[in-house]
């Protein structure tokens, strides 16, 4: 499906989807088609700058990715192409055959199960998909007359007309007629030795025969119609079976004809249909394309980003997808880039190494606004946007030519020259190795001046250099701006990350010197740069070792302030529970001594009515004075905080004389206890820190070992330890360098108790390299932590395997 007449000015050179890599993923597309429909939809794919058809191309194949996400059941069989059927059908007294009327009712059932999909779901659920299939127009009743007349097989039924049932109906009882008769010739012919016991009845031309061996076909009358391979037998029609071979052969006639009869008939009622049928087949090749390319976007994991009206690039984890299939086939990540371009900073220049990925970031750039503005979905991250562009122009590659008898620089020159006469504020220019091909001074001006004069029409761009004079052009030029491949500048290894704001180094003399050019050579080449050359680059190079370390840093710093706000918050929740749990504690203990002395007031009421009631003696009421003194003693430790009762504990009375030290509840109340003493029938218990003398009838001994002892432990864990301490100076650092085994590993024990203690998630132990006897023990003894999810070796040009961070559950 084109998306825009080609323009000369939009795209240049001509040879653009080569040099970016889209011809491969036109060659994917027509891989994911089911049909020649959608293949020659994909032949057509053209950029185009029409908003609003950009727009609707990439919403009709984001709602098709979405189809195929939800595993929704969308018709994908028999998506055939009946162009030239439908052309032959219009012409006056052509007929379509058995076989083309069934690929045409199959795929017209397709047509109309992908227009009842559509129109069956809500309108908002794929709404450009439903407005392609609105036009579509399949008369059902034509599919069911197709359907009376063909069968599943492809075949005319045989109740398409009367005179057909009758004609096939005689076909069968004469052919069952001619078979008797032939079973008895062939039957005979075996008893008689002029056939093969195995000999069985065939056909040959049409007609059925009898296989007689060679020396006795005079034996037989009849027509000899072949004879085999060896010539050792003949195939033979014998002569009374001529006239039921020729009845036979005259019905098939009589068939024939019928059935052309009544595929005539049939092309006669589809011909009326055709204008709406090559509208609906228009249909089908246009579904089949839209869904190869959600298939295709799946697999790059592409979406369709935001989109806006003017030039713009804002992209979020953009990738190249033929580098992303490839890479994922060998089971390598693909390091994605941010990009972005705005008014103020339009033209990009990356600079660093050579296969540092400057190239690649330039073709990601060009591949993936050329597929969007095909209508393709691009693999970047949400929250992309995407800008509109009316032009690509693109200087990739060497273009000399020997017809032209152009060198690589005259190459380079001619697309300046077009770009500066077509370039505007709407134009994407990408150029690769900017001036190169020339004396490198002379080179480096003109290819400034030519920067320059880019900028100042606006041009939007991405172009990658290792000229010095174009970086310091960009750091101080509104419009432009400076981007660099980072590099591991210990190990001397691209790490294909792009940064955009300052320049790159290229490394020249570091790479040369890991290759092993001989140090005299690498001396005199630095004296032949200058030192103001070599500075600028050395300068270039610590700032960006530097701002790597920096990033580190910074990193880790945000990582232990995200640590510390979490523990903080840990901190004043525990802080709340605890000043909860004290209003709790002290309500009770309040509670406790009101129910104590609302008992004690009930024992005081009911001795006074039992003296009146039994008008004691002095001595009675003495006595009951003296038990009811002791019953309401009651010592309270002033200031002391009361431990708190369990709730609901888990209380088992158990049978036995209550003896001190043994756990005691207060029948018919939850009231748990210690005993302290005994004193006759009154026994002193300890209720929290409230002691009381209670009588011995009115207690239960229980089982409380296990809770006792569970308080003990737990009381010993905690004992000297002060939580809050923990949580404020906690450090997720520790150096155990220089230390013996043991001492390292009693000191990684009490690093792990306090990082569990304080709910730390990632934590990084020094151990050093040295001979790797250290960093062994410790990851072993790391391994018997349950609370361990994994270990992994710092970055290498921060310690390696002499680091290991340690990430927990």
């Amino acid at each position: 499906m084109g998306l825009g007449a080609f323009n000369p000015n939009m795209l240049y050179p001509e040879s653009l989807e080569q040099k970016l890599g889209f011809d491969k993923i036109r060659q994917l597309l027509r891989e994911e088609c089911v049909s020649s429909l959608g293949q020659r939809f994909v032949d057509r794919i053209q950029f185009s700058n029409n908003y609003e058809l950009i727009d609707k191309f990439a919403k009709q194949t984001a709602e098709f990715y979405n189809i195929l996400v939800l595993g929704e059941e969308f018709p994908s069989q028999n998506y055939l192409d009946l162009s030239p059927q439908l052309a032959k059908a219009g012409l006056e007294n052509a007929f379509l055959t058995e076989a083309e009327f069934h690929d045409l009712k199959l795929s017209l059932q397709t047509i109309y199960q992908c227009v009842q999909f559509l129109r069956k779901r809500p309108a908002e659920m794929y709404p450009q998909l439903r407005e392609l299939a609105e036009p579509v127009g399949i008369d059902p009743d034509l599919i069911k007359h197709i359907e009376l007349v063909i069968d599943d097989r492809g075949k005319v039924r045989d109740n398409a007309s009367f005179e057909l049932k009758r004609i096939r109906v005689a076909i069968l009882q004469e052919q069952n007629n001619l078979r008797k008769s032939l079973d008895s010739i062939l039957r005979q012919a075996k008893s008689q030795g002029f056939a093969k016991d195995d000999a069985q009845l065939t056909l040959r031309d049409g007609r059925m025969v009898i296989p007689i061996a060679s020396e006795h076909k005079r034996k037989i009358k009849g027509f000899v119609h072949d004879e085999s391979a060896t010539g050792q037998t003949v195939y033979l029609e014998p002569t009374e079976i001529l006239d039921l071979n020729n009845e036979i052969r005259e019905l098939e006639y009589q068939e024939k004809r019928e059935i052309i009869r009544i595929l005539t008939e049939l092309t006669n009622r589809v011909r009326p249909y055709i204008p709406d049928l090559k509208e609906a087949y228009r249909f089908l090749g246009v579904i089949d394309f839209i869904r190869a390319k959600a298939r295709f976007a799946q697999k790059i994991r592409g979406i369709n980003p935001f989109f806006e009206k003017t030039p713009l690039v804002k992209w979020r984890q953009a990738r190249h997808p033929l580098l992303y299939l490839n890479h994922t086939a060998q089971g390598k990540p693909t390091i994605p880039l941010d990009i972005q371009l705005n008014a103020q900073k339009r033209i990009l220049l990356i600079s660093g190494p050579n296969a540092g990925g400057k190239s690649v970031a330039l073709k990601t750039v060009g591949l993936l606004q050329y597929m969007y503005q095909c209508g393709l979905l691009v693999p970047v991250a949400e929250g992309t946007v995407f800008g509109l562009f009316r032009d690509i122009f693109i200087d990739m590659g060497d273009e000399q030519s020997i017809e032209n008898d152009l060198s690589t620089y005259s190459s380079h020159l001619t697309n300046m020259r077009h770009f500066l006469r077509h370039a505007d504020k709407s134009s994407l220019l990408l150029i690769d190795e900017f001036g190169t091909g020339t004396e490198p001074a002379m080179g480096g001006a003109i290819a400034e001046a030519i920067l320059v004069k880019l900028n100042q029409v606006k041009a939007w761009g991405v172009v990658t250099t290792h000229y010095t004079n174009l970086k310091f052009l960009a750091e101080n030029t509104e419009g432009l701006v400076n981007g660099a491949m980072l590099f591991d500048s210990q190990h001397l290894e691209p790490l294909y990350q792009l940064e955009i704001g300052r320049p790159g180094s290229s490394f020249a003399f570091e790479i040369a010197g890991k290759i092993g050019l001989p140090k005299e050579v690498i001396a005199m080449g630095r004296d032949k740069v200058g030192v103001k050359q070599v500075n600028i680059d050395t300068l270039l190079r610590e700032l960006e070792h530097e701002k790597k370390v920096f990033s580190d840093k910074n990193a880790l710093i945000a990582q232990k302030e995200k640590a510390l706000t979490e523990l903080t918050e840990k901190y004043e929740k525990l802080r709340s529970q605890l000043e909860n749990d004290k209003k709790i504690i002290l309500n009770r203990a309040k509670q406790d001594a009101q129910n104590l002395v609302k008992d004690a007031n009930k024992r005081i009421e009911t001795t006074i009515k039992d003296i009146k009631d039994s008008q004691a003696s002095k001595e009675v009421v003495k006595e009951a004075r003296q038990e009811l003194q002791t019953y309401t003693q009651v010592e309270l430790k002033q200031e002391q905080v009361i431990l708190p009762v369990e709730e609901n504990p888990e209380v088992e009375v158990i049978a036995g004389e209550i003896e001190i030290g043994d756990k005691v509840r207060i029948k018919e109340t939850e009231t748990i206890g210690e005993v302290l003493a005994l004193k006759g029938k009154d026994v002193e218990i300890l209720i929290g820190e409230l002691k009381s003398t209670v009588k011995l009838s009115r207690l239960e001994r229980v089982n409380r070992q296990m809770l006792r002892e569970q308080k003990k432990e737990i009381a010993r864990s905690f004992a000297g330890i002060d939580v809050t301490d923990k949580f404020m100076n906690f450090s997720t650092r520790l150096d155990i360098r220089g230390m013996r085994g043991d001492e390292a590993l009693d000191t990684l024990a009490d690093f792990m108790d306090d990082a569990f203690l304080t709910s730390q998630t990632i934590l990084q132990i020094v151990h050093g390299k040295g001979d790797g006897i250290l960093r062994k023990l410790i990851r072993e003894a790391l391994r018997k932590y349950s609370q361990v999810q994994k270990m992994e070796d710092e970055h290498a040009d921060r310690g390696g395997d002499g680091v290991t961070w340690v990430y927990l559950r």
